[in-house]
């Protein structure tokens, strides 16, 4: 991969990696705090405790992708970025640009999927 291309993935990634930094920072200095004085009754608190754990879900699955980020920002630096992990053929730059965190050439990925379906039925 030319430098030109790398920098542009690196930025890519740095960049949604800040962002997924920037909401679990503001989850947990903003959102995760219950106060006692805005809960005037049961359904209040149910709703806040409700709508808490919805964060805490959809922070954990940030997590998963912020993990899969530092993934490829790693292959980036040892030089197997774009390279698919199950059949080691390039990934196609248009798959990168719109997914550069993917580890699957799309044909692998295609495969992935059509044995998760066969065992999800």
């Amino acid at each position: 991969m030319k430098k030109k291309e790398r920098d542009k993935f690196e930025k890519i990634l740095r960049g949604k990696r800040d962002k997924l930094l920037i909401n679990a920072r503001q989850t947990l200095e903003e959102d995760m705090k219950l106060d006692q004085a805005d809960l005037a009754d049961e359904m209040d608190l149910a709703s806040s405790e409700y709508l808490q754990s919805f964060q805490f879900r959809l922070r954990g699955r940030e997590r998963t992708f912020l993990a899969k980020i530092d993934k490829a920002l790693a292959k980036l630096d040892e030089g197997s970025f774009g390279i698919c992990e199950e059949c080691g053929e390039p990934i196609h730059t248009k798959r990168l640009e719109a997914r550069p965190e993917t580890t699957l050439c799309i044909k692998c990925k295609e495969e992935q999927e059509r044995e998760e379906q066969q065992f999800g039925d």
